[in-house]
Formats: structure tokens, sequence, C-alpha cells
């Protein structure tokens, strides 16, 4: 898995595994098609094919329903969540540093991502190297926590309301906006 998936491949990649968690079986390319509006099978059949050459799944061209997520815990109770180093969140694949498997209850979707806090922010109980899960959204509400990339640097930042931005600003304008945090995850000392 070391090329970038489009949105699209993104999408279709997260439906199968949502389906085959719920199912136990993969879905048929016409109800891939019907999810995404893609009225031709040979379209869909062109995104499963770039899926399996990009090592995100394996497929038997000649057998019905025949795919295989590689690499996921498939447990419908669970969504596995990558660590991306650096904030570096819809690059290749050689930027996930860890993947977790998380139960759907803690994790609030399959679009869900992990970064590592790259400066304390004691007000918001986060400490540089916690881990923070990101649920990924255009803005946020006032009063969530924010999460921020500048330069490789992720910070937690309180959203405040802002007058014509949906508050999602807070005077980061350099920084990239990568989502709403939604846990902290922390290793404590052995001892």
């Amino acid at each position: 898995m070391s090329d970038v998936l489009t949105v699209i491949e993104r999408r279709i990649y997260n439906y199968l595994v949502d389906y085959l968690k719920r199912e136990t079986y993969q879905p048929s390319i016409r109800e891939i098609g019907t999810r995404f509006g893609i009225r031709s099978t040979k379209t869909v059949t062109e995104h499963l094919q770039s899926l399996q050459r990009k090592g995100y799944l394996d497929r038997t061209p000649s057998r019905s329903r025949a795919l295989r997520i590689l690499g996921l815990n498939l447990s419908p109770e669970t969504y596995t969540i990558p660590l991306y180093r650096n904030g570096a969140y819809e690059t290749t694949d050689e930027e996930v540093e860890a993947r977790f498997d998380l139960d759907r209850s803690f994790a609030c979707s399959a679009d869900c991502f992990m970064v590592r806090a790259s400066r304390d922010a004691e007000d918001l109980g986060v400490f540089n190297g916690d881990l923070v899960l990101v649920e990924p959204c255009e803005d946020g509400g006032n009063s969530d926590v924010a999460v921020y990339e500048d330069g490789g640097s992720i910070e937690l930042r309180r959203m405040m309301p802002a007058s014509g931005s949906g508050g999602s600003d807070n005077g980061a304008s350099a920084a990239r906006f990568l989502g709403i945090a939604r846990a902290v995850l922390r290793t404590l000392p052995k001892g």
C-alpha cells in the first residue's frame, strides 16, 4: 500500500470495509455503482482494479463478489484507524506509523485518523506526544477542539466563535485544519 488513493477510491474502499464488516460478504459491482451513482460497471471495475494495483484489496476477476481487503481487521465492532506521521493525512501509506483497531463507539467514523500532538495544550489536557483521534470535517462548532497541522507540527486549539468564517480559523490561517479532536490516547510511564 504505497500509492495515494483518489477521493472516490477512498470512499469505495471505506464502503467495502464497512459492507464486509456488516454483511460478511462483498457487495456486487452493481451495488457499489448504485451506492456512488456510477452507472457503468466498467468504471466500478476500473476503480477496483486501481485499488488492487495500489495494494488495498485482492480480487479474483472470474468470480462474483470475490474481493478481499488486505491488512485489516474486519470485525464488525471495530474501525482500523491509521496513525499518520507529521499530520500527513491523505498521503501515501508510507506515512502511516501504525494502525489501531478501535471500537466503533470510540472511533466515530471509518474516516477518523490519528496524529501525534507536537506541543502541550495543558488547558485541553493534551501533552506533547499524545495520540489524538481526529474526525475529518470541513469546520467545527464552538467549543470543539480543532486539530491543525503547520509545517509537520500538530497543534490543538479550542474553537472560538468567528464572524463569517464558521469558527475554524482561530488565527491559524497558515496552519491546515485537519478536523476535530474526538479523543486523546496517552501511554503512561512505566514504573
